[in-house]
């Protein structure tokens, strides 16, 4: 993928996430390019297992709470800018993702998170879009603005965020199940 987030062949409707984040870019890609801390700040990953560190060909495995493991392959590396990958299952269909880190000024700086997601498209496009508009993209969406919320939180706080912290996602780390309480 090139420097700028833009749409790839056959890829259709990507997601994005943005937020801005009260410390310089270094400290972001800081976070985002050190190994095995995506349980830090990651409100559904239980573990980050790496594989290869750092640079392009990269790898990794995100181990969600729903007990779903995800492979990341980086296919591009760009210090203190950001990361392409591909993502998905094992031996499974590939979602393109682009981290892109902007400085804005005053120890200030952005992060967008941007996926092209594989789900629907094998399907032709007039029959993708209605599925794409209720269940992909505002799933998609609720997941990325849990991460970023989530590396904003332990940037600017340095604590590692909690599970489903802004809130569980069905699909990656449902809702914790409630103890019941002793009788006493």
């Amino acid at each position: 993928m090139a420097q700028e987030t833009g749409p790839l062949p056959g890829f259709k409707w990507p997601v994005s996430a943005n937020r801005a984040i009260a410390a310089p870019p270094s400290r972001v890609w800081e976070v985002i390019s050190s190994p095995g801390l995506m349980p830090l700040y990651h409100p559904f990953c239980k573990e980050n297992r790496v594989h290869s560190w750092p640079g392009p060909g990269s790898r990794d495995e995100i181990h969600y709470f729903s007990g779903w493991v995800f492979e990341r392959n980086i296919t591009d590396w760009i210090d203190g800018v950001g990361l392409d990958l591909e993502i998905g299952r094992s031996g499974g269909r590939r979602s393109m993702v682009s981290w892109r880190i902007a400085d804005r000024g005053e120890q200030r700086s952005s992060l967008r998170i941007t996926i092209y997601p594989h789900g629907l498209q094998h399907l032709p496009l007039v029959a993708r879009w209605f599925p794409h508009v209720v269940t992909l993209r505002p799933q998609l969406t609720r997941y990325l603005v849990s991460v970023v919320k989530g590396l904003d939180w332990f940037v600017t706080f340095e604590e590692p965020v909690r599970r489903n912290q802004f809130g569980a996602h069905p699909w990656f780390s449902p809702p914790i199940p409630r103890q019941p309480e002793s009788a006493s």
